[in-house]
This record gives structure tokens, C-alpha cells and sequence, in this order.
């Protein structure tokens, strides 16, 4: 089927339902950022692939909304299908909600799967537009409105991989020991039941990894914590009996992923009940709400965010081997250059591979934690570009490559991003590479005292853009979970206060956030600079508690790409500091050429 033959079964299906404008959006039924195959419907029926996005059918026209990161990929695989490409954030452009006050009316109906769409989302639309009389459906008579699923017919299953233990002496902490925090939160909110749906949520707090969701260790269920016991409805073929005999020594009951509707409804009326509205879907909260539901954030987010002592000396560990990897595919790509004009020349693809590979020498490496981006040239202006057999290109002797990509080992997760120069380069690539990096050495050697959120810090990374009025259109940094999902809340650097979103957090000892300017040119180039920091304790004095941050990534900065006047002197030793780590940590693991390549790379300027 076309684009166009998607959307006219799907607007037959919304004739026949009786719905004037249909919503479908990128989350699973745990709102996800990276959903498994079954539920990737948006990009079913627009043929857009990014991680963040949300389409809108009405029975003449369609459109999507993506955020920056996503606009030249939208642009172009929306080119030609009919949808309307939204850009999220932009100047005259409206916000979905804005959208539908003004193009639906009185009496009109607006429908989704409200198992896909977060209560807080759901209740928000509900509000503004029956205020409007427009009404808001998330199911069918006869069960899920889940109108792209009548049309997707290859459709493929949903996904109950293998699930299994991560032990304690990587996690710190006992699933028991979780239990009790948790309970004890439930405690101070005199709640009796806590129910959760979020994945990473449920994964950290049984100590249990699976493979449902690809690059994140995370398996299809949901959670019901009540005093004595938990019940966890997950598919139980991918339990083997030693899990389910842990579990049930724990106190947690295996039960179908399917019956968490039918079990809330079932919660007596008096029971006061702790739901994140904006973890859980609209369906599960309204089969619960004939309960007390009390809104609260999910308290495992900050306990998870927070990494114990055990976790935070595996994270180390983690970087160490991830650089090793990463220091070997430079010193390759740099080797590969000097004979770029040989018969099979390296592309983007090729790049990814041998990255991969040399990943998978490493011990406990069980993966990527994201698809890597491997985007050369004007590739790398497409923020989140990751290279098809289509878009392949040869990586040429000169520019830049951005190569931004990770790992998930036993001992935790990776994130770096390395802007390699693959030959010469011209002045403006020299400059913009010299600001970002200015950005990044800034934040990752800030001081600050205890109080703090990222929004405070933002712009220690964005001012070496700034003051020449320009900028990147995405945030400087994210949360990082433990074996887990790269991109983990509540932690993050970003000057916006954005809609929907929960207020910036207290930087806390034990958080790794991701430190990445960027700054982006159309059709020329791309450059980023990331590292992953782990927050630690400073300097305690008469104004209180200092805080600042120890670079988690060891790998070194392209010095063939700074100009150094364009350094000032805390820069340089910022620098110069941060690559004699590299070398200490990173020379041992290295020998010969690769040894001597390090030394040259992290040289002091």
C-alpha cells in the first residue's frame, strides 16, 4: 500500500466509527520512546521513522508533528505522500491541541487509541475541546480504537522476548530492597496500591532485563504493588522457572500482560491508588478511576535516576571499555583515509558495522543502546540521520563525520558522540566545531552549589553559539539509565520549560546526563560533542554544598578541528586535562599503532 491508500482505508474506518479527526501517536502502551515493531503505527501509515512524532487524519488532509531533531528526515519522507509536515516549536506553527480547537467543530468527534495516549495528554484534549463541544474517544464500543491495526494487515506480533535477572552485585540494590522504597513512598501517600506501566519503571524495580523494545533492556508489562505482594502481567512464556521461582520468592505474582485492565477494574472503590497520569495510558486510568487515584510522579524515577555507589563504580567500567572500542574505530578511520581512493571505499553503513564489531570484542557487551548515526558531510546536519542501504554513502577524505552512537553492557550504558575530521577542513567547519566543544568543556567543568537544575546550566553549553546568534535545536543532555534506556528522566540540560513536560529536577549526586551541544548547517555539514557525566559531590563551605561533574566518556576531541586562539586559557587546560585522562585510562588497553595514534590524539596544546 501507498501513503495515500493508507490513509483512505484508515479515513473508511473512521467514516465507519463515526470519527472526523483521528490521532496517532509514536508511543506503545507504556508510552515509550522507542516502541517495538507491533506499534509503530505512525510510521506505518506515514512512512516517517523517527523516534518522536504524531500524525493527525482528517478526511481531507493530514499532517505530523516532530520535534527539531527530526525536521530535514521528516521533510523527506513525508515528500510526496499528502501529510503536512508540522514543525513542533516553530514560529506560527500550532501545537496539536491549537490545531483542533480551530479546524474541528461543535458536535465533531476526535479519536485514538487510548491505550497509546497518556492520561495527562487525553485529559488535557478532553478539557479544551468539549469545552468546545468536540468529543474525545479512546475506545470502541466493542474494545481498543485502534483503527491502524484494522489496516495493517502484515502487522507484526507483539514481542515477548526472553526475560531475565540482573544480578545484585550490579545493581546495588535488592528487588526487595526497591520494594520496601517504593512501599514506603506508597506509606507517606496512604496508598494501598501503586500501579506502573512505564518499562524502564518496572525493569529497575525488579531487577529484571528483557529485549521487547529494540537497544532498550526492557520487556512488555505492567506492575501492581500493594503492601505484601506485587502482581507483574507480563507474557509468561518469556519467564523461564528460575525467574518466576525468584519472583515468587519475592513476593511478585506472574500474571497475563492482557488482564491489568481487568484486575483495576476490580480495585474496591475505597482504595487509594498512586498513578503517574503522565506514565499511564488513558485506558488503564480510567479503569482505576472508579478508585482514589492519587496523581503523583512515579516515585521510582528519582530512585532510579539516582545511581548507588555500585552502579556508579560499574558506569565507570562501562565508559572505559565503550572507549576503547570507540579510540579503535577512529584510529581505523583515520588509516582508512589516507587510502580512501582504493577500490571499496568505507561508507557510513560500513562505519556503524565496524564500530559494532569492535563492541562485541569487548566482555558482557550485550548491544547497542541506540541505532548508531554514522552521517558524513552534509548528513550530518539531519540530526538524528542513521544510514539506510538507500542514503549509504562513501566516507571521503575530507570533512567531518559525526558519529554518535552507544553501547548496553552489564555494567551499564554508553552514549558518545564524536565529530571525527576525516581530512582537511574548511575554516567554517573549524570554527563551529571549536564553539561546540567551547560549549562542552564548559558545562562538563562547572561548579555549582547544590539546588541546581539543567535549565541553569543550559547555557553555559549554548553561549560560545550565542554570542554570534546562532544556535542547535534540540536539548543539551538527558538522563541515562543503568542497563536501561539511554534517554531517562527527570535529569536533563535545556533552557525551555516545555509543555506537558515535568519541571527541571535538582542535579543530584549519582545522576549521568549527557553533556551535547551541537550546531547544524543544511546540505554543508554537522557537528556535535558529546560526553556522559556522572553528578558528584564538591567543596562544602559557609555557602553550602558544591556540586560538579566527572566525565563518564574517554575518548579524546578532534584537535585537527580546534583553533586554538579560539580557546581561552581554562579552556585549554579543561582540554588539556580531560585528554591526559583519556590517555591514563584508555593507553593500557591499546598497543602499537593504535597506542601511538591515543598519544598523538590527546597531545597537549
Amino acid at each position: 500500500m501507498t501513503a495515500g491508500e493508507r490513509l483512505s482505508a484508515l479515513r473508511a474506518c473512521m467514516k465507519q466509527e463515526g470519527i472526523d479527526a483521528y490521532l496517532v501517536p509514536t508511543d506503545d502502551f507504556h508510552g515509550s520512546e522507542y516502541v517495538g515493531d507491533y506499534f509503530k503505527c505512525r510510521a506505518f501509515l506515514t512512512g516517517f521513522t523517527g523516534s518522536a512524532g504524531t500524525a493527525l487524519v482528517l478526511a481531507d488532509s493530514a499532517y505530523l508533528w516532530t520535534d527539531g531533531r527530526y525536521f530535514l528526515q521528516a521533510a523527506q519522507q513525508l515528500d510526496g505522500t499528502g501529510i503536512t509536515l508540522m514543525k513542533a516549536g516553530q514560529e506560527g506553527v500550532p501545537g496539536i491541541e491549537a490545531f483542533l480547537e480551530e479546524h474541528l467543530s461543535k458536535g465533531q468527534v476526535l479519536g485514538y487509541d487510548g491505550r497509546c495516549v497518556a492520561f495527562a495528554k487525553a485529559d488535557q484534549l478532553r478539557k479544551k475541546l468539549e469545552a468546545k463541544g468536540i468529543s474525545c474517544v479512546g475506545s470502541a464500543p466493542d474494545g481498543p480504537l485502534d483503527l491502524v491495526g484494522r489496516i495493517w494487515k502484515d502487522r507484526p506480533p507483539l514481542s515477548a522476548e526472553r526475560v531475565w535477572q540482573l544480578d545484585d552485585s550490579y545493581t546495588g540494590k535488592s528487588r526487595v530492597q526497591k520494594l520496601a522504597m517504593v512501599r514506603e513512598a506508597m506509606e507517606k501517600e496512604n496508598c494501598s496500591r501503586h500501579i506502573l506501566s512505564s518499562l524502564d519503571d518496572i525493569a529497575w524495580l525488579l531487577n529484571l532485563r528483557g529485549a521487547d523494545s529494540e537497544d532498550n533492556p526492557v520487556f512488555l508489562s505492567y506492575l501492581m504493588v500493594l503492601p505484601q505482594k506485587a502482581y507483574l502481567y507480563a507474557a509468561g512464556k518469556a519467564f523461564g522457572t528460575s525467574v518466576c521461582e525468584a519472583l515468587e520468592k519475592d513476593g511478585v505474582e506472574l500474571r497475563p500482560y492482557d488482564e491489568i485492565y481487568a484486575d483495576a477494574k476490580k480495585i474496591p472503590a475505597k482504595d487509594r491508588v498512586l498513578l503517574d497520569p503522565s506514565k499511564v495510558s488513558d485506558t488503564l486510568w480510567t479503569s482505576v478511576m472508579h478508585a482514589a487515584c492519587v496523581k503523583r510522579t512515579n516515585p521510582e524515577i528519582l530512585m532510579k535516576a539516582v545511581k548507588n555507589p555500585v552502579e556508579m563504580s560499574h558506569i565507570r567500567q562501562a565508559h572505559i571499555k565503550d572507549g576503547v572500542s570507540v579510540c579503535r574505530l577512529i584510529c581505523w578511520l583515520k588509516e582508512q583515509m589516507k587510502h580512501a581512493d582504493q577500490a571499496r571505499p568505507v561508507t557510513e553503513l560500513g562505519v556503524a558495522q565496524k564500530l559494532l564489531t569492535l563492541r562485541q570484542e569487548q566482555a558482557h557487551f550485550l548491544g547497542p543502546s541506540f541505532e548508531t548515526i554514522a552521517a558524513y558531510g552534509a548528513h550530518g546536519a539531519v540530526i538524528h540521520y542513521s544510514p539506510t542501504v538507500e542514503s549509504d554513502i562513501p566516507v571521503e577524505p575530507r570533512g567531518f563525520l559525526l558519529l554518535d552512537s552507544g553501547g548496553q553492557y552489564l555494567e551499564g550504558t554508553t552514549d558518545i558522540t564524536r565529530t571525527i575530521a576525516c581530512g582537511p577542513l574548511t575554516q567554517k567547519e573549524k570554527e563551529f566545531y571549536t564553539r561546540v566543544l567551547r560549549g562542552n568543556l564548559n558545562l562538563g567543568g562547572a561548579r555549582f552549589l547544590y539546588g541546581c537544575t539543567g535549565t541553569v546550566l543550559d547555557y553555559l553549553a549554548r553561549q560560545p553559539l550565542w554570542e554570534i546568534g546562532v544556535d542547535y535545536n534540540h536539548g543539551t543532555g538527558h538522563g541515562v539509565g543503568f542497563l536501561l534506556n539511554v534517554h531517562e528522566g527527570p535529569n536533563s540540560f535545556s533552557y525551555k520549560l516545555m509543555q506537558n513536560r515535568p519541571l527541571p529536577c535538582v542535579m543530584e549526586e549519582g545522576m549521568v546526563t549527557s553533556n551535547e551541544p551541537g550546531v547544524y548547517f543544511e546540505n554543508e555539514f554537522g557537528v556535535r560533542c558529546e560526553n556522559l557525566m556522572l553528578c558528584v559531590k564538591d567543596e562544602k563551605n559557609s555557602y553550602g554544598q558544591f556540586m560538579r561533574f566527572e566525565t563518564l566518556t574517554m575518548v579524546p576531541w578532534e584537535l585537527d578541528a580546534i583553533i586554538p586562539s579560539m580557546l581561552n586559557d581554562r579552556e585549554k587546560a579543561l582540554l588539556n586535562a580531560y585528554h591526559a585522562q583519556v590517555y591514563e585510562n584508555i593507553a593500557p588497553y591499546l598497543e602499537g599503532a593504535e597506542k601511538e595514534w591515543l598519544r598523538e590524539a590527546t597531545r597537549a596544546i
